[in-house]
C-alpha cells in the first residue's frame, strides 16, 4: 500500500512541475514577443536618431 501511495505521490509531483515548466515556457514567450515589438517600435528621440526604448 505504502509504495502505491509513493508512486502516486511521485506522479502527482512530476505533473505538477511539468505543468509549471509549460506555464513558464508561454510567458518566457511572451515576454520574448514583448521584448522584440518594444525593441523594433521605438519611437524618434529629439534630436531625430532612435532613441533607446528601455529607462536605465
Amino acid at each position: 500500500m505504502i509504495p502505491l501511495l509513493l508512486v502516486l505521490l511521485l506522479a502527482l509531483i512530476l505533473f505538477g512541475a511539468g505543468f509549471a515548466v509549460k506555464v513558464l515556457w508561454w510567458i518566457a514567450l511572451a515576454v520574448l514577443v514583448l521584448w522584440l515589438l518594444g525593441f523594433v517600435a521605438r519611437s524618434t528621440g529629439p534630436s531625430g536618431g532612435r532613441s533607446r526604448w528601455y529607462r536605465w
